[in-house]
């Protein structure tokens, strides 16, 4: 297996930061805001309840499933029952679980590109065969129910869904995801629809729930989301998946024989987040709408790169390949050139395009501090503007 891309740039970010430089990071994908206090002092009082000293049921807590529940009807009216639902360690396991319980060596999975890098590996692991379906800028970075037709074959078993997305930013309007839906529904494939960028959508995009949207292809849905993006709250690793009472209970056996239960501190953080209301997240939503639109000012600002506005999540993916030349005796030909180049000579960590399946763009996060983003955009202007054509 490949290592985690954006991990290991967002690690290297960090050396270089503990050895005195000043590097600024739009690597890793995590908001800069701290978790909502309520969500911190319901761990705190979690810590003080010999309850939680113990393990809990494999699949979550009985209580935190119900909630799980409840949350996905208000958010996306989609109904579920908490048998449907599986509290894993964060929305990765979600992922692994999903393929590894209805994957068999050999089947393929429509993945349409640009990417996360978990979800090949995910794929691959559980023997199954990512086959990439390529989108570019004049659509969005959106794919079509004739796009993935067309790379249907016999051995097509899934269809991976994800919107918002990561690493664009794209949001599918509810028409292309209802034809999505139906195209899967009638040609008898799963769809796993990862759904943890839900909330943060920008303008006038809206997010909307393949299964909600689509109740005939539910009944061959994976549904993986989970409390990090919305709430602030990666390190916590509590994620979910929801899907038809038999693939979630084949899930957490195999779940009951990797990590068994999420650790009982995280998911009362977690029942304290689902159970709330959302006006933390409409605060963060309004900082990462700002410093959107300004990333998006500043990227077009510098010649040579172009960006795609992206209406969700909280990432820019620019193309540099017009900006391809010579610096310092350095050659920069690809994206990940530009991504060495950048972290040693502007100290600034972005993750390169490679990495999600899409050479010549970088992902660029601003879930980072408006100074520091516009600071490491200046950085980055300044070092384009010494290479030579």
């Amino acid at each position: 297996m490949k290592p985690s891309a954006t991990l290991a740039v967002d690690a290297r970010a960090k050396a270089l930061k503990a050895a005195g430089e000043h590097v600024i990071g739009f690597g890793a994908g995590e908001p800069d805001f701290a978790t909502p206090d309520h969500i911190v002092e319901a761990a705190v009082a979690a810590c003080r309840d010999p309850r939680n000293h113990r393990y809990t049921p494999v699949a979550g807590l009985p209580e935190l499933r119900e909630a799980i529940a409840a949350k996905t009807m208000r958010d996306s009216g989609l109904g579920v029952e908490a048998s449907q639902v599986l509290v894993t360690n964060g929305g990765k396991q979600a992922i692994y679980n999903a393929c590894a319980t209805l994957l068999d060596p050999g089947d393929e999975v429509l993945l349409p590109a640009p990417f996360w890098p978990t979800y090949p590996e995910a794929i691959a692991l559980a023997g199954g065969v990512p086959v990439v379906v390529a989108t570019d800028a004049s659509t969005g970075f959106r794919a079509t129910a004739d796009q993935l037709e067309a790379a249907r074959t016999a051995r097509t078993k899934m269809v991976l869904f994800v919107s918002p997305s990561n690493p664009t930013g794209a949001v599918y309007p509810p028409a292309e995801i209802e034809a999505i839906g139906r195209w899967a529904a009638a040609s008898g494939l799963w769809v796993l629809a990862d759904e943890i960028y839900e909330h943060l959508v920008y303008g006038d995009a809206v997010h909307a729930s393949l299964p909600a949207l689509v109740p005939e292809a539910a009944e061959r849905c994976i549904v993986v989301n989970g409390v990090a993006k919305t709430y602030a709250m990666t390190g916590w690793r509590v994620g979910w998946m929801i899907g038809p009472t038999d693939v979630v209970a084949a899930a957490a056996s195999l779940q009951s024989q990797s990590t068994s239960n999420v650790a009982n501190v995280s998911q009362r953080a977690a029942l304290a987040a689902v159970g709330g209301d959302l006006a933390a997240v409409a605060s963060m939503r309004a900082a990462f709408d700002r410093r959107r639109r300004t990333m998006l000012r500043m990227l077009g600002e510098i010649a040579g790169v172009t960006c795609v506005e992206p209406h969700g999540a909280f990432y820019a993916f620019p193309s540099v390949a017009g900006v391809y030349g010579e610096i310092d005796g350095r050659a920069v030909r690809s994206s990940a050139d530009f991504a060495e180049v950048a972290i040693d000579l502007a100290k600034v960590a972005v993750v390169p395009g490679e990495a999600f399946g899409a050479p010549g763009y970088l992902r660029m996060s601003y879930a980072l501090g408006d100074e520091e983003m516009a600071e490491g955009i200046e950085r980055l202007h300044a070092m384009i503007t010494k290479i030579t054509r």
